[in-house]
C-alpha cells in the first residue's frame, strides 16, 4: 500500500482584466486553470494541481519537488 503525504506548493493567481483569476504553478509549467472568483480560482488550483499529479503518478514520473515560495508583496509610494 502506497503512502500518501501533503505538500504545499505555490500557486500564482493573476488577476485578468476582464475578470476573474489565472492560476499557474512554478514547479510545474503547463499546468494552468482560471476561476470566476478568488476563492473559485483557489478550488480550481487544488483540483487540477491533483489531477496534474495523479498523470505523473500514473505515468510514472517523477513529482517535483517543491521549490521556494516566491514573497510577493504590495510597496505603498507615493506618486506625483
Amino acid at each position: 500500500m502506497k503512502t500518501q503525504h501533503t505538500t504545499v506548493y505555490p500557486a500564482v493567481l493573476s488577476p485578468i482584466p476582464d475578470g476573474g483569476y489565472e492560476v499557474s504553478f512554478p514547479d510545474f509549467p503547463g499546468c494552468v486553470t482560471f476561476g470566476y472568483t478568488f476563492e473559485e480560482a483557489q478550488e480550481k488550483a487544488v483540483e487540477v494541481l491533483s489531477l496534474w499529479i495523479e498523470e505523473l503518478e500514473a505515468d510514472h514520473k517523477n513529482i517535483p519537488v517543491r521549490t521556494e515560495r516566491p514573497i510577493i508583496a504590495d510597496v505603498k509610494v507615493a506618486v506625483a
